[in-house]
């Protein structure tokens, strides 16, 4: 909204507005008709073939962010997180920390958001990696149904940032890109957990979460953060501009700056239904 829509107003003439919500909930607002846009960036493709083929029929992979966790530097457990953030202590004694009784954790709903499911893939595998005791995710998470959206801990992902801030949590979930641009503290971590590195997919997939969607119940694995984008509908000039533009040398001079990973863009689904502009 402040980076990339002005500089795509500015350069190409068209204008431009925007909706961030969680990937899956903008996914739902599509495919009801409550919402019709020209473009839909999505974090996994798992968001936008559900949209196929009446919205869209492909979508090319471009990006990718990473899971870090963020947190309040006023927490009294500020010292500590500098302390893994810096590497002065081992890593694995995050998550032993985030099982404190007290502590105050955020995240997303995993059954809307690959946000909130990304963090609990990352816990898995951090359970894993460290050779943590098995009960380790289900401590953290204040439950051992990992899918429930019944939970003090889930969020909005579009006031999980704020509530941070504010003081009202301790740490919360984050991709790497959100922490750069809102200038958050926060901690990264190992590629092998992390969910950023596509090398380690055989890894991350052996992370899994059972969601619901629409009242459907379905496993999900753990898969590299890749951004996505397609156009909704009938291609528009101005919203096929975008994408172009998104793909474009400045535009994606502009992602690695918002704290993104570029990768060599690539097309999922029907190749022959990208606008030759694109």
């Amino acid at each position: 909204e402040k980076i990339a829509g002005p500089a795509f107003t500015k350069d190409e003439g068209y204008t431009y507005s925007g909706r961030s919500g969680a990937s899956g909930e903008l996914e739902s607002n599509i495919a009801s008709g409550e919402i019709s846009p020209n473009v839909f960036e999505s974090v996994g493709g798992d968001n936008i073939t559900p949209l196929e083929p009446k919205f869209t029929t492909w979508y090319i992979q471009y990006a990718s962010t990473q899971i870090v966790v963020a947190y309040n530097p006023n927490s009294k457990y500020a010292s500590d997180f500098k302390a893994y953030a810096n590497g002065s202590k081992p890593l694995s004694g995050l998550f032993t920390l985030m099982q404190t009784p007290g502590f105050k954790l955020g995240r997303t709903d995993p059954n809307i958001d690959p946000q909130g499911r990304a963090f609990i893939y990352m816990l898995e595998l951090a359970q894993t990696h460290y050779n943590l005791p098995a009960d380790t995710v289900s401590k953290i998470l204040g439950t051992s149904d990992f899918g429930t959206a019944n939970s003090s801990q889930i969020f909005a992902e579009s006031s999980l940032d704020a509530t941070l801030q504010s003081g009202q949590l301790d740490a919360s979930s984050a991709y790497l890109n959100q922490a750069i641009q809102l200038h958050l503290s926060y901690i990264t971590l190992p590629a092998v957990i992390n969910l950023g590195t596509p090398a380690d997919k055989d890894l991350y997939k052996k992370a899994s979460v059972t969601i619901t969607t629409k009242g459907k119940k379905s496993t999900k694995h753990g898969s590299p953060l890749a951004i996505d984008i397609t156009t909704i509908g009938s291609p528009t000039a101005a919203g096929t501009a975008f994408v172009a533009y998104t793909l474009s040398p400045t535009g994606r001079a502009e992602y690695t700056l918002g704290g993104y990973t570029l990768i060599t863009p690539k097309i999922f689904g029907d190749a022959s239904a990208v606008p030759a502009s694109v």
